[in-house]
Parts: structure tokens; C-alpha cells; sequence
């Protein structure tokens, strides 16, 4: 998906959706300036194009029991597909994982993950992480803050006339 298939009207509905998906597609419609019916059909086309992934709701990990918060550091080896493969798929089935990147550096993976406290973040690195056989390495940081600037992010610029 590319920048150059999305156009104004499209970069529009986008953006008003981050800011609050449960907005009304009437009300979508008069903002982005189009007709209701043309608002469903467009809305509808952005997510069978895969620009519009979902619609979540922002829950609260505390008042779920899950009040503390960390960043797990995986390094998986033998560093292969099948093992990268292997521990991604495992690591999706944790209930208590809430992100997983795959990311470049030393580490092969940071999970974001929610536990009831630090007893529960032990037991999920021991019994969950180190005894996969391709989990070569963990190192846990524990989250004091998790705050967001907001889920939108804004279209990149438009590129330079001339």
C-alpha cells in the first residue's frame, strides 16, 4: 500500500477514523465532505485494501488485574525462519503478550507484555519464555509509564513540487 493510492478524501477519513473510530458514518460523511453512501463505500474499500486494520477499544491493563507493564527482549537461536517463525507464533498464543515487534539489533524481539505484578513477570519468563528451545536470551525492563501521543498518525508530506 502506498501513499499514492490513497487520495485526499481517503487521507481524510483516515485520519477523522484514529481520531474516533466510533464516530458515526453520517457525521464522517458531513466532515470529509461526502455523501453518506460514498462514505460506507470508501470506508469499506480502505479495509478490504488493508488500510483500515481494525477498531479497538483502549482498555485500561490495571483494571484488569494486569498493573504492572514491561518490555521483554527475546534473542532467538539458531537465527533462522523457522525459529524466528516458531517463537512469533508462540509468543501471539500468550495471553499476557499485548505487542510483539520483531525488530533489528542484538534482540530479535520486544514484547510488551501485562502481568499482575513482578512475581507474574517471573513466572512469565521462566515458564514461558526460557523454556522454548529457541529462546537463546531474555532481558525484561519494567514499564514505570506508558503513555501515547495519540493513535493518528498523519500522512507523510507530500512530496516537493519542482
Amino acid at each position: 500500500m502506498t501513499r499514492e493510492s490513497l487520495d485526499r478524501t481517503d487521507l481524510t477519513l483516515v485520519a477523522l477514523l484514529q481520531n474516533n473510530a466510533r464516530m458515526s458514518n453520517k457525521e464522517l460523511a458531513a466532515r470529509a465532505g461526502i455523501a453518506p453512501s460514498t462514505c460506507l463505500e470508501r470506508i469499506r474499500a480502505l479495509s478490504a485494501r488493508g488500510v483500515v486494520r481494525g477498531y479497538h477499544a483502549d482498555v485500561d491493563p490495571e483494571a484488569l488485574g494486569r498493573g504492572l507493564e514491561a518490555i521483554v527482549a527475546v534473542r532467538v537461536r539458531p537465527h533462522s525462519r523457522r525459529h524466528v517463525d516458531a517463537f512469533r507464533e508462540a509468543a501471539l498464543a500468550m495471553a499476557d503478550v499485548a505487542e510483539i515487534f520483531h525488530v533489528t539489533g542484538a534482540d530479535d524481539f520486544l514484547l510488551h507484555v501485562a502481568v499482575a505484578d513482578t512475581d507474574a513477570l517471573r513466572d512469565f519468563v521462566l515458564d514461558r519464555l526460557t523454556m522454548r528451545p529457541e529462546v537463546a536470551h531474555v532481558e525484561s525492563r519494567i514499564v514505570y509509564e506508558h503513555a501515547r501521543r495519540s493513535t493518528s498518525l498523519p500522512p507523510p508530506p507530500s512530496p516537493s513540487s519542482g
